[in-house]
């Protein structure tokens, strides 16, 4: 489709898995500080969250406001009469990141065991929280029915405030929650067969993924009510309501290593990004630098780690997760387009697997992702232009200057992977 959609997809890649790996980061702090609390350790609310965010000094410590509010509802405590501060800088969230810059720098065999044993961690604890939520669910099943309801709530008279555009909104929102599937695609290099193992690994784990999602949703706002759960560690926040104190712990233990294996991913995939970009000339030589020893691109991995540490400990997750979220949406647009000019133009090509219902499939995915996009914010879409506009200056700046293609040697960038 030429170079410069590649550059395009190529720069909107970067948004989706820096930002993604931000906003991730941002979560595995808030479910880190609950444990810590949950073991009589508190950290200065200054440190604790993004800038912006509130705490009331409740029971003798700092509280996140949003995390206690239903409890002040609950006992009738006005906030406003707690004493209140506001954080400056989220701490574990750049720790988190450093911590797996490290991580890969060191290289992918030790990247990929340390992400399978965080993943084994993950499902077992993620079966726990159903385990434990739901029978907790099924003994109190007229507060659940009362969270559930209204299942749907009523438009609010503004499209994206609930009802059905409400939907539309909040899918557009939590879309990030996908970028992990298309992320396997990018260590396709370290794959001992990719041309099989891709469609298992990403179809695979899709599957596995939405029914884990489901019943999550599903345990987690009958156990506490959608309003209340606007927070980093929400599934912290509803582990507590069963009262198992050892499930707590485990959960929010399982969370925080969960968490670390999608920061690995996005961080694996964002490195991987730059380093086929800088091969192809489209960005600076250091980019696609191997480290001597661990055999990996460690300084487009620490390039990448700090400034996405300092995105996840500076920035709010609610603006990071649209930022991802409309990133990863126009990325997916402009793949479904990709397979269908691919499937009409390479007709002679062998693949591997085949996307069924050609052009169907693509189209949908076209329609259905824009529709997405088109229920966020205007302040996300600015975001998202000025983003695209930095990139355009790069690429005609720079990149165009450099292209291994524009230079006639596009088998260099090819020999070289």
């Amino acid at each position: 489709m030429g170079e410069f959609v590649a550059w395009i997809i190529g720069w909107d890649l970067i948004l989706e898995y820096a930002l993604g790996a931000a906003t991730v980061a941002s979560g595995w702090s808030g479910y880190v500080l609950s444990l810590l609390g949950d073991l009589g350790i508190r950290v200065s609310p200054t440190l604790a969250g993004a800038p912006g965010t509130k705490f009331v000094f409740y029971h003798d410590h700092w509280e996140r406001l949003a995390g206690i509010a239903k409890k002040l509802a609950i006992e009738h405590i006005d906030p406003a009469t707690l004493p209140s501060t506001t954080s400056s800088f989220n701490l574990f969230g750049f720790l988190g990141i450093a911590l797996v810059t490290v991580i890969l720098v060191i290289g992918i065999k030790e990247s990929a065991n340390f992400n399978s044993f965080i993943v084994i961690i993950k499902i077992c604890v993620l079966l726990i929280f159903l385990a434990l939520g739901g029978a907790y669910v099924l003994k109190h099943w007229g507060e659940a029915v009362a969270n559930w309801t209204p299942f749907l709530p009523p438009n609010a008279g503004h499209y994206g405030e609930y009802g059905i555009s409400g939907i539309a909104t909040a899918a557009g929102i939590i879309f990030f929650a996908y970028i992990g599937f298309d992320a396997v695609s990018t260590a396709a290099q370290e794959a001992k067969n990719p041309a099989r193992d891709m469609p298992i690994g990403i179809l695979g784990s899709l599957a596995i993924c939405t029914v884990l999602y489901i019943l999550v949703a599903v345990v987690l706002t009958g156990l506490v009510k959608y309003t209340n759960l606007d927070v980093p560690d929400p599934i912290a926040i509803g582990i507590d309501v069963t009262g198992v104190r050892w499930g707590s712990m485990v959960v929010k233990l399982g969370a925080i290593c969960g968490l670390s294996s999608t920061m690995v991913v996005m961080l694996l995939g964002q490195s991987r990004v730059f380093f086929s970009m800088s091969k192809d000339g489209l960005l600076p030589g250091w980019a696609s630098k191997v480290h001597p020893r661990f055999r990996t691109p460690y300084l487009s991995t620490i390039f990448v780690g700090i400034c996405v540490a300092l995105a996840g400990a500076l920035t709010p997750i609610d603006v990071l997760g649209e930022m991802v979220s409309i990133g990863t949406l126009m990325a997916f647009i402009i793949v479904c387009a990709g397979v269908w000019v691919l499937r009409a133009r390479g007709t002679e090509v062998k693949r591997a697997f085949v996307t069924p219902w050609v052009p169907f499939t693509p189209i949908m995915g076209i329609v259905i992702s824009a529709y997405m996009m088109y229920s966020l914010k205007t302040a996300t879409w600015i975001r998202l232009v000025v983003w695209l506009v930095i990139g355009l200056i790069i690429y005609f700046a720079y990149s165009r200057k450099n292209s291994k293609v524009q230079q006639g040697h596009p088998e260099e960038a090819l020999i070289t992977r």
